[in-house]
């Protein structure tokens, strides 16, 4: 796979890279993502039970989900395109004293790589950063053993996800800097499920992921209009 045939967004790993520094200041622009990340870790231990487990982090950035699932236990390698966010994960690591093995490399070229070798793939607030998420997904089913798990987070594509997660995050909380999101990116379930079911994968479970803005805090439940999550199983 060449340079022009890798399914990178070099807009979207610059938008990243230049913020990389401020990663882990949980009051920074990535405050949403340490807010939410009890909810996806708990989301994945509870189905999976993460200590022992051979896990990938899939577009892994700064390692925020990384790093708190190798403290659980699990054995875990972080994967990221963006040269900035994974040398602010890597110094993390000095802090805390968790061990996580970071590399740059697309989902594509990892899998060719590594066919069937993990027990859990994560790939979160990954897909609608990328040109085909199609082929991410495609590429994180080759990763997983089977009988593996797989975890996926993305933004649904509707009206509220509109007004929610780019107007009401950017432009009125300013919880995420504007422009971090293209709403025609955006993924609806119903596309997320054909991509898991062309890639032979089971699809387990939706559960949305909403924020309450009054008491600003997030919580799990059955709204996915706005962020989801999805559980997938290879069989």
């Amino acid at each position: 796979m060449t340079e022009a045939t890798l399914n990178v967004d070099q807009h979207e790993v610059s938008k990243f890279e230049e913020l990389a520094h401020r990663w882990w200041d949980p009051h920074s622009e990535f405050k949403p993502l340490h807010d939410i990340n009890p909810l996806r870790l708990d989301f994945v231990d509870r189905r999976v039970g993460l200590s022992g487990k051979q896990v990938l982090d899939v577009g892994c950035g700064g390692g925020i989900l990384a790093e708190s699932m190798a403290v659980r236990g699990a054995r875990v390698t972080g994967i990221d395109m963006g040269e900035a966010p994974l040398s602010v994960a890597k110094l993390h690591l000095l802090e805390s004293g968790a061990e996580v093995d970071y590399q740059r490399t697309t989902a594509e070229a990892f899998a060719a790589a590594n066919p069937g070798r993990f027990d859990v793939v994560t790939c979160m607030e990954m897909l609608e950063h990328v040109p085909d998420p199609a082929s991410v997904v495609e590429a994180c089913a080759r990763l997983v053993r089977p009988g593996g798990h797989l975890f996926f987070s993305t933004l649904n594509r509707n009206p509220k996800s509109f007004l929610f997660a780019i107007v009401g995050a950017e432009y009125v909380l300013n919880m995420l800097p504007r422009g971090t999101h293209d709403y025609a990116k955006f993924i609806r379930p119903s596309e997320l499920e054909s991509w898991t079911r062309a890639a032979d994968l089971e699809l387990k479970e939706l559960a949305g992921m909403t924020y309450n803005p009054l008491f600003r805090n997030y919580s799990l439940g059955h709204d996915l209009s706005v962020n989801y999550l999805a559980h997938c199983i290879r069989p």
